[in-house]
Order: structure tokens, then C-alpha cells, then sequence
């Protein structure tokens, strides 16, 4: 029987894309107890997640994890180790918080937290962003009492009867883009058309370095460019920019470190173009606008689920992928001016896309967990 006033454990990995849909579902849950309802957040201690929950005032404990590697190393016989340590750390900060539900993101540091609930016999609900289930969540799937996914493809990874297609949460802030606020913001002039890259919540050197070969050629199309570097980039960027001779300040190139949620959407709300990295809350974020996409997956992402992510988009025309192996000047100007050159397509790329929007995607999934609540 659920408390009189709610606990919900939040747990998952070390990344935005796991933190992000955490709060989406927090939010909502809030606003449904008005009355109350407290959180915890158990699992790795990351940037994002430091930075997330103490916005939203929930507080964390941290629980030791092994990383599941895809390759040999020692450090897997000693990260074995890691995970009776972890369980036995989970179940002491479960009993002591006790909720009425977990509500876990998947990823190396949610397994402790599932399996000392299980323990409990605390009802679990997993979230997978990917079209390939992550090997965390595929294990865990079979002992939890409700799994929600972003892709049909990643059903295939879990008992049917217990599986639903919600999509992924988008952030509130994101969804409320202006187009004019991003003129003001960026200093964009409205007769030109507008690329975005986002390099994901670190940044990406490989698209960094790849767009600063094609810049010059684009702001002498009369395109402008907004560029999420990475905060370990911005000043590699700035360095390269002035090399180039290309003014950063009040033209038609607008490199920045790191892009707020509310930034994002002014970002997207402007953009006739996107670059992006294949991570699914990034791809959630761009399809809620409709927006022509580019697509150049993580090679070094687990599970390959970037790459699998984008070519089941690419499969319905929603964008177009560009392998970073492959991302020559020649090869990404050519394609950048066939898009940019072509309205029409342009406006057809952001519709397919549009169908990986799902904004009723934080409530299912709060209903959810309401459902094992009670």
C-alpha cells in the first residue's frame, strides 16, 4: 500500500540523456500530488546529474557500479566486485527512504538499485531511450513489473505483456522555443538561413572539426551557424575560428559552449537544419520541431545504440546519416548543399521525423507509475 504521501527512486546512468527524461517524469508526478511527493535519486554521481537534482531539489546517494565492458581489461574482474558492494548499499538506502516505487533509466548504475528493490519487492518501472534496448535494461526487463520504450524495434528485448511504447520525454523548457527570442539571443538575421550543431551535452570533437572545415564555404552561402562546442571545446573552437579569420561575435557564426533547455528550443525553433549526434533524447528534442536532421552516430557508443538509432530514422526518410569515419569536407558540404538548396525536402525530412515526437511520452509514463502505487 502506497505511503500517504508518494516516495519515487530515481536511478540511471551518468549522461543528459538519462538525467533529462528523469525530471520530464518529475515534473509531471508533482503536478499530479500537489499535496506532496518525495524523491530520492540512488545511483552514479555525475555532472549532469549533480547539477539536475539540485535544481529540482531532490536529494542523491550514490551506490558503487561496474561498467560492463564490451572488451577485455582487468578492470572487469575488479568492476565485478563492485556490484555485491552496490547492492548491499542500495538496500540499506531503500530501507532507510523506503518508496513506493523505482523508476529507473537503465545503465550500470541503476542494476544495484533494480535488484535490492527486487529484494523489497518494490515495484520497478524501466525506461529505454534506444531502438536497441541497453544491456542493463534487456537484463533487468525480466524482473521488473513494467518497461516503457522510445522505439517499437527495442520490444523485441522484453516480455510483451509488461511493454509499452511511450517515446521519450521532452523537456518543458525545449518545447517552448522562439524563434524570434533566438534572433535576440544569437543575433541572427532573419533573410538568412540558419544551421544548428549540437554535439550532445559534452560536446563532440569530431564534429567540431568538421564543421570548421565547411564553415568558411557556408557563411560565404550566406548561412549562419549556431554551434554547441562542448564546454572542453569552446576554446579549441574560438582558437580555429580566429585562425580562420571568422568574427564570433555579432556574425553569422554563433560557436557557445553548452546551450540551456530553454536555448535548445530558441536554437531549434530557428533552425532550418540540424547536426546531431544519434543520442535519443536529442533526436526526441529535434523531431518535436520538425526539422530537417543530420545524423553522424557516436562510433564509440555502447551497444553501437546511436548507429541503430539513426538508420531506423534514416529508414523512413526522417534524416540523413553521415558516418564520422566518412565526414570529409567534400562529402558533408555536398550533402549540406543539396539539403539547404532544397525547401521542399527540407520540410518533408522534418515531417517523417516528427513521428519519433511523442509529448504525451512524460505523463504515460507517470501513469504508469501511478498504476504500481497503488
Amino acid at each position: 500500500m502506497a505511503s500517504q504521501i508518494p516516495r519515487v527512486v530515481l536511478s540511471g546512468g551518468v549522461s543528459g540523456g538519462h538525467t533529462y527524461p528523469l525530471i520530464a517524469v518529475v515534473r509531471v508526478l508533482r503536478k499530479r500530488y500537489p499535496e506532496g511527493i518525495e524523491f530520492l535519486f540512488l545511483g552514479g554521481r555525475g555532472a549532469f546529474e549533480e547539477d539536475a537534482m539540485r535544481a529540482e531539489h531532490i536529494p542523491m546517494r550514490r551506490v558503487s557500479y561496474g561498467k560492463m565492458r564490451r572488451y577485455f581489461s582487468l578492470l572487469n574482474y575488479l568492476d565485478f566486485f563492485k556490484l555485491p558492494l552496490g547492492i548491499v548499499q542500495a538496500l540499506w538506502h531503500l530501507l532507510f527512504f523506503m518508496p513506493d516505487v523505482v523508476f529507473s533509466k537503465g545503465g550500470a548504475a541503476s542494476v544495484p538499485v533494480v535488484l535490492a528493490a527486487r529484494f523489497y519487492r518494490i515495484p520497478v518501472l524501466v525506461h529505454d531511450s534506444d531502438s536497441v534496448a541497453g544491456r542493463a535494461n534487456a537484463w533487468l526487463g525480466k524482473w521488473v513489473q513494467k518497461v516503457a520504450i522510445a522505439y517499437p524495434s527495442a520490444a523485441r528485448y522484453f516480455p510483451a505483456g509488461k511493454t509499452a511504447l511511450t517515446g521519450n520525454p521532452v523537456r518543458e523548457e525545449i518545447l517552448s522555443g522562439s524563434e524570434e527570442r533566438a534572433r535576440e539571443r544569437f543575433h541572427l538575421d532573419p533573410e538568412k538561413k540558419t544551421i544548428v550543431l549540437f554535439g550532445g551535452s559534452q560536446g563532440a570533437q569530431g564534429l567540431n572539426n568538421a564543421l570548421l572545415r565547411v564553415l568558411p564555404a557556408l557563411l560565404t552561402k550566406g548561412i549562419q551557424v549556431i554551434h554547441q562546442t562542448g564546454g572542453n571545446h569552446l576554446e579549441a573552437v574560438l582558437a580555429i575560428a580566429a585562425e580562420l579569420g571568422i568574427p564570433t561575435e555579432d556574425g553569422s557564426y554563433h560557436p557557445v559552449a553548452f546551450l540551456s533547455a530553454e536555448e535548445i528550443g530558441d536554437a531549434l525553433a530557428a533552425a532550418d537544419l540540424v547536426i546531431s549526434r544519434a543520442g535519443a533524447g536529442s533526436i526526441a528534442e529535434i523531431a518535436a520541431y520538425r526539422k530537417a536532421l543530420v545524423l553522424v552516430p557516436l562510433p564509440t557508443a555502447a551497444n553501437d545504440e546511436q548507429r541503430k538509432n539513426a538508420y531506423d530514422i534514416a529508414e523512413i526518410g526522417g534524416a540523413l546519416v553521415l558516418e564520422e569515419a566518412n565526414l570529409g569536407e567534400h562529402l558533408l558540404l555536398e550533402n549540406l548543399d543539396s539539403l539547404m538548396g532544397n525547401d521542399v525536402l527540407r520540410a518533408e525530412m522534418g515531417e517523417k521525423l516528427h513521428v519519433f515526437y511523442h509529448p504525451d511520452a512524460a505523463e504515460r509514463i507517470a501513469d504508469g507509475l501511478i498504476d504500481l502505487m497503488a
